[in-house]
């Protein structure tokens, strides 16, 4: 009994705490090579009654971001140094903006640089009452920064695939739930018929 609750009770503090990092704003994929080529996602939720109607990011050093992918109900804008790099881009809302259970994603494009330990993005949620919510902490703070970790540089890292090698991992675990999942339909078929012939057989013979 008491193995029971406590086992329930690790459950209910893991997705509490997995419910609470989700609701941080964070770029992903959480880990990329030195040296690549990356497509990230910028994932913004709310967390106020008042709608999320700006999200600025502050591009890392350790990444040159060139392109963005287009958002229906959003513009972005972009600040550059005296060398052209985007130094950060700003997110606006067109209409309402993001609902208090809503969240938007953002895609964008950047070469992670050969040299690079880490990717530390700061950002700065604004909300439609005029509030803003600084995501610049450390690790432990209550609005920390996102990081992306940079791991040693491959031999092809000058890849153009744009994180091909992420999708190609999502397909083979789509494809493998598929596999299960018919499986499993399969065996209740077979449990279901064996079930009906063992009633008709009872039946018979009463």
């Amino acid at each position: 009994m008491k193995k029971s609750v406590a086992v329930l009770l690790a459950l209910f503090l893991a997705l509490g705490f997995a419910g609470v990092a989700s609701a941080h704003v964070t770029v992903q994929p959480g880990s990329v090579p030195a040296g690549s080529y990356q497509v990230f996602t910028l994932r913004v939720p709310s967390e106020k009654e008042a709608a999320t109607t700006q999200v600025k990011v502050e591009v890392p050093d350790g990444v040159d971001v060139t392109r963005f992918e287009p958002k229906a109900g959003w513009t972005y804008e972009t600040e550059k140094n005296a060398d052209g790099k985007i130094t950060s881009f700003t997110w606006k809302a067109t209409g309402e903006g993001l609902g208090a259970t809503e969240f938007g994603q953002f895609n964008f494009q950047g070469k992670v640089a050969d040299d690079a330990k880490e990717l530390v993005w700061k950002a700065h949620q604004t909300y439609s009452d005029g509030s803003v919510v600084d995501w610049t902490g450390a690790a432990d703070a209550d609005t920390p920064a996102s990081v992306t970790a940079v791991t040693a540089k491959v031999a092809d890292g000058d890849d153009h695939g744009h994180g091909g090698g992420a999708s190609a991992s999502a397909d083979d675990a789509s494809e493998g739930r598929d596999t299960l999942t018919l499986s499993l339909s399969i065996a209740g078929v077979g449990l279901g018929a064996l079930a009906l012939l063992i009633a008709l057989f009872r039946r018979r013979k009463a």
